[in-house]
């Protein structure tokens, strides 16, 4: 009985005795610097760019038809300017819906591309650890939840290395 006391209290001071192997990473640079988010990012940026030259456009065209409507005008009746005057109002709202419906568009479409992304780099994060036996992985940021950690605890290079080449794999 006393050397099965002896042995759990010795199992117990070994495990107490254990060192936690804790690490941490940059979350904005491994969010910012990963290959897919870049990717993303440059995809939606034309887009973005294509959005922006159509909408140009098309308030070029409907700027023309103003100028068009106002030089027919001088000919017209008060009744047929009221009307004119409509139509161009209708057409103004329906070019405004259309940019704003593509716009929210693009926007949900990069909320849906970034929490899909944070979502990654998230569950590699936690394979990363789980497979390098790591008790805690912890996460800094702008507003300082790692406020100090050695050099040698930043993991955020090594986990970016890992996360990029598992991206370039696929």
């Amino acid at each position: 009985m006393k050397n099965l006391a002896i042995c759990f209290l010795t199992l117990i001071s070994l495990t107490g005795c254990q060192q936690q192997k804790i690490g941490f990473v940059d979350n904005v640079v491994l969010i910012n610097d990963y290959q897919e988010r870049v990717d993303i990012d440059s995809k939606l940026q034309l887009k973005i760019k294509a959005f922006k030259t159509r909408t140009d456009s098309l308030r070029s065209a409907f700027e023309l038809e103003i100028k068009e409507a106002e030089l027919r005008a001088r000919k017209m009746s008060q009744s047929s300017i009221q009307k004119l005057s409509q139509e161009l109002q209708q057409k103004e709202q329906v070019l405004q819906k259309s940019v704003q419906i593509e716009q929210q568009s693009i926007a949900q479409e990069s909320q849906t591309l970034n929490d899909s992304i944070i979502n990654k780099v998230i569950e590699f994060v936690k394979d990363y650890g789980k497979s390098n036996n790591f008790n805690y992985i912890l996460g800094s940021n702008e507003a300082g939840s790692v406020l100090y950690g050695e050099d040698t605890s930043d993991l955020t290079q090594e986990i970016l290395k890992a996360l990029n080449a598992a991206y370039a794999k696929n």
